[in-house]
């Protein structure tokens, strides 16, 4: 086992699990936070595992869902807008998953560069750090409009029906 991939085991043992485990228990002011913050952990340790096998291509599905997670957290806040308005997360709490996110990203890609180098394979692994910083403060804004503004309808959302 190399440092690369106990470092992905430790991600994800103490950085995923608790993180999936409020996404999927507990009030919806704590899941889509959490959500957002696995899906950033989870991209970070692809990278790692990718760095730790020796597979380049294993870095595709990272980007993939650098992109795609933050657009879940986006589909999740506006489809529980209501929920998150009538018991908003706490602003400390928000900040602090965003900053844990932030901590995690850098201290994450930027080894992964020094140890990559310079060529197309940094410029992917930044790009990819980029993208999760840019998905996790476009998730926080998107959680903070939906607790300020509401949708103050009390039927279903948009599209949405009953029967």
């Amino acid at each position: 086992m190399s440092g690369w991939t106990a470092a992905a085991a430790a991600l994800l043992l103490c950085g995923v699990a608790p993180a999936a485990l409020g996404a999927a228990t507990g009030p919806v002011r704590r899941r889509v936070p959490a959500q957002n913050l696995v899906t950033t952990l989870l991209s970070l340790v692809i990278l790692l595992l990718a760095q730790g096998y020796g597979r380049p291509a294993y870095t595709d599905p990272a980007l993939v869902l650098a992109v795609l997670g933050p657009a879940g957290t986006l589909l999740y806040v506006r489809l529980l807008a209501d929920q998150l308005a009538a018991r908003p997360p706490r602003p400390r709490s928000l900040l602090a998953v965003t900053a844990l996110s932030y901590t995690a990203v850098a201290a994450v890609v930027l080894p992964l560069c020094v140890a990559t180098g310079p060529g197309r394979a940094m410029v992917k692994l930044l790009v990819i750090g980029v993208l999760l910083v840019l998905g996790s403060r476009v998730a926080a804004r998107a959680v903070t409009a939906a607790v300020t503004a509401g949708h103050g309808r009390t039927g279903p959302a948009e599209g949405m029906s009953d029967g």
